[in-house]
């Protein structure tokens, strides 16, 4: 496998190409044009072009299927130089909206779901990715390159702006110097420009990863995949949970530096007859007493072959409308793309018999 260009902020960059306005003309094709190859680089001079190409690739993967969704939810197969296969999600959180004389007032507003491993070492029972065990970790470029590939595809200019989640396929705090490297190339000024506070990572909780990523100071928000109030439940839904418990987890989150207006998210997979009773919601508004919470309360989406079931419409209201009431503040998440393949890694094994 060649490295990306995408592996490299623009100092890095400038230290291979020379003269350095080169650089800048390089990572504006990259992540101004969304260039492809080198051949749509048309102001780099051919010999350093062909110098480039022997020794790198442009975008270090290809969209080799995609679903849409009515709701504008678009989930991409991606495949990488090795043959590997990941997935990236492009969700709409807000439409746009127009006033009477047909005058845009707000544009739409988009996340990209990002993968940061193929496959994943936690292997959470609820989710299909860990079906397929773990195979390696991305590299920074094809983190980048995601978000590259899908402003690209859906021609949403470089300066608009756009929220990233890391919480796609793989645990990204178990591939932080990668993650770490790519939320920097993103920050970057002459790139996407994308800040930490529009970044989120979301982690099943490795306590000790979670203070190395606070000591890195990113300027990230961070994401609590906590799912469960005690470890008995926690260690059969996420078994790293016998080396990460939920105490340590909340110690290390309040640990965690954060801006003071901002919350710590813990997301709550909602699993029918497991987790979602009131019991647990009391026991959920005394975990998080003392943290400035914000509780997102998600549907488990069902996949073949899976015994947990979704939750009832009511028990989610009911659910919601108790640690609102204690405290808390709590959305329940609209599920998105639910007529495509929605669950995390559904289209990888679904497609898998097609590209092997």
């Amino acid at each position: 496998m060649k490295p990306s260009l995408l592996d490299f902020k623009l100092t890095g960059l400038q230290a291979i190409v020379k003269p350095s306005f080169r650089s800048k003309q390089i990572y504006s094709w990259l992540y101004h044009n969304y260039a492809q190859n080198f051949e749509e680089m048309k102001n780099i001079p051919k010999a350093l072009k062909d110098e480039l190409a022997e020794k790198f690739v442009v975008n270090p993967l290809k969209i080799v299927k995609k679903e849409s969704s009515i709701d504008g939810t678009i989930k991409y197969l991606f495949e990488l130089q090795d043959g590997k296969t990941i997935e990236t999600v492009w969700l709409k959180m807000k439409e746009e909206i127009r006033d009477e004389s047909g005058n845009l007032t707000q544009e739409a507003k988009y996340t990209i779901c990002v993968s940061t491993q193929v496959g994943c070492k936690v292997g959470c029972a609820f989710c299909l990715t860990a079906k397929g065990g773990f195979t390696r970790d991305l590299t920074a470029g094809e983190i980048v390159g995601q978000v590259v590939a899908l402003k690209r595809d859906n021609e949403h200019k470089h300066n608009r702006m756009i929220n990233i989640v890391y919480m796609g396929m793989g645990e990204p705090l178990d591939n932080l110097e990668n993650l770490a490297k790519a939320i920097e190339i993103f920050k970057e000024d002459d790139g996407l420009c994308i800040s930490g506070k529009r970044q989120t990572v979301s982690t099943s909780g490795l306590s000790n990863k979670i203070d190395r990523l606070g000591e890195m100071d990113l300027g990230v928000h961070i994401a609590i995949s906590l799912h469960a109030v005690d470890d008995k439940l926690r260690t059969e839904l996420i078994p790293m949970n016998k080396a990460h418990n939920i105490s340590s987890i909340i110690e290390a989150v309040k640990r965690f530096p954060i801006d003071t207006r901002k919350r710590v998210m813990f997301e709550y997979l909602v699993i029918k007859d497991k987790n979602d009773d009131i019991a647990s919601a009391k026991k959920l508004v005394k975990l998080l007493s003392g943290i400035k919470a914000k509780v997102n309360l998600i549907y488990f989406n069902p996949y073949p072959g899976t015994e947990y079931e979704r939750p009832t419409k009511s028990d989610m209201i009911t659910f919601q409308e108790y640690l609102v009431n204690h405290g808390l503040l709590c959305t329940i998440r609209d599920s998105k793309g639910i007529d495509i393949s929605a669950a995390c890694g559904q289209l990888k094994e679904k497609t898998q018999g097609d590209l092997s």
